[in-house]
């Protein structure tokens, strides 16, 4: 259905239980759910929000709108992990039942503080003449999952931005809290505001300064703020929408991007002699990428695969999106690499040499190798017709190709149906995860990583090689 912007900002309780009912009958008719990657059972789910650690698990929440696949009044549903492979939900809920955040609860970020977690995030309001007040607030959640919202504001919005203000980041640096929050400026720019928890106070945030990361000033917002330490170095993951393609290229609606710099200076807000700008994946969905380090000392982050301002094939059984695999992130050359945490090995229930195959659903996990000076081609989620999503590693050439282009159902072409990247011209390895309707590729140990959603048909979920000879395992994860 379409919605209205009635609809979409309909109070929780008003929507009738028939409704609700209706719509999660209709997901559970999807041809497309996935097995082990998070979802929502009906409505849309978005950013990935508060991954920490708390009471002696991993927390993770995800931001929802229950009552279609569309973007309306958000809450965040509440799970837990011990090994950020199965998690499941609590129960919990944030609603956005407060004058603060009348109109959803935006993304945002937690830490523990004594026996409680607290959730640092954006309150959205919307005034009677509808323009918008983001409220940077906070909630605390204790370790039976009861939720106490603060009743101030935390961050106010400053002078200096619009009301594009929104997803606090709050982080540890060499002992003392910060937080970060993504925003535009007067003269609509994209801008990152950097503050100090005052005493480590997290009802205490003083103004330090913008965030000097050698910003080109070409977004026009930036969303999903987020410095984690990665070997010791800071590393900024933001999503800088509106981003000149002359910048850096990108074929998606709007880029997920990082920074790697040698030191942070706190004091006058600077990130110290950043990299280029990088591609955070290079697949076709993956945004608000949200990390954090673990007490164990991993850095890790979660994404969702999916994009804003996107349909879906999934939208017309009423729901839409889903959340990528957890990955820990380490560096290699100045860049910055990607791999599943080490538990996905749990998933396996036995493993075959790698060969074409006819499988009984598109639930694997491929490790494979690719010879030198060769062009491999594999067509997964194949059919008979020859179609299906087509995977190239050219190690002569150094390239790697993921066209969708014929795999099942069409959506978002004018953004394009091939993604690409440059590798070294030699021997390469890709450890791959297909879920149904995901796809997530590590290409030499997480260098470089594509992915995105495909919509197969019914008969589309066999394993052909069309060149070259890759080699490896494939491992049955139902």
């Amino acid at each position: 259905m379409a919605f209205t912007t009635e609809q979409r900002y309909r109070p929780y309780a008003d929507w009738p239980a028939e409704y609700v009912e209706k719509i999660k009958k209709n997901t559970a008719l999807s041809p497309w759910r996935t097995q082990f990657h998070i979802e929502t059972p009906h409505g849309l789910l978005n950013d990935p929000n508060g991954f920490s650690y708390f009471n002696g698990k991993f927390t993770l929440f995800y931001q929802y709108f229950p009552f279609g696949a569309a973007h309306g009044l958000k809450s965040w549903v509440h799970t837990e992990s011990t090994d950020l492979v199965h998690f499941k939900e609590t129960g919990t809920v944030m609603y956005p039942d407060t004058p603060l955040d009348s109109h959803g609860a935006y993304s945002g970020s937690a830490m523990q503080f004594g026996d409680k977690l607290f959730l640092f995030y954006t309150g959205n309001v919307r005034d009677e003449n509808w323009v918008r007040h983001p409220y940077q607030i906070g909630t605390l959640m204790d370790q039976q999952g009861n939720i106490e919202k603060l009743n101030n504001v935390l961050i106010d919005q400053p002078d200096d931005v619009t009301d594009h203000f929104r997803d606090p980041q709050i982080f540890d640096y060499q002992g003392q809290y910060y937080a970060i929050v993504g925003g535009q400026n007067l003269a609509k720019k994209g801008i990152i505001k950097l503050y100090k928890a005052v005493n480590n106070d997290y009802q205490n945030w003083q103004y330090i300064h913008d965030l000097d990361f050698a910003n080109d000033n070409t977004a026009y917002m930036m969303e999903c703020p987020n410095i984690v330490f990665v070997e010791g170095k800071p590393v900024l993951i933001y999503c800088p929408q509106g981003l000149d393609k002359h910048v850096l290229d990108y074929q998606n609606i709007y880029p997920n991007m990082y920074k790697i710099g040698d030191d942070l200076d706190v004091e006058k807000a600077v990130l110290i002699n950043p990299t280029p700008l990088q591609q955070f994946d290079y697949g076709f969905e993956c945004y608000a990428t949200q990390p954090f380090n673990a007490p164990d000392g991993r850095a890790l982050c979660i994404s969702w695969l999916a994009l804003p301002d996107m349909d879906y094939p999934t939208d017309k059984f009423d729901y839409q999106g889903c959340l990528s695999l957890v990955k820990e992130l380490s560096l290699k050359n100045g860049k910055l690499c990607q791999n599943p945490v080490a538990d996905m090995v749990k998933l396996r229930k036995s493993e075959e040499t790698f060969a074409e195959k006819q499988t009984t659903n598109n639930v694997y996990e491929l490790n494979l190798e690719f010879s030198p000076n060769q062009r491999h081609e594999i067509l997964f989620m194949a059919d008979n017709q020859g179609h299906g999503l087509n995977f190239v590693v050219d190690t002569e050439k150094g390239e790697i190709i993921v066209d969708r282009t014929n795999c099942g159902e069409k959506f978002a072409e004018k953004f394009g149906t091939v993604r690409r990247c440059d590798i070294e011209p030699k021997h390469a390895t890709a450890r791959i995860f297909m879920d149904q309707s995901v796809f997530e590729i590590f290409i030499n140990d997480g260098e470089k990583v594509f992915s995105g959603r495909v919509f197969p048909n019914q008969d589309q979920t066999g394993i052909r090689i069309l060149q070259g000879q890759p080699t490896g395992s494939l491992f049955n994860l139902t």
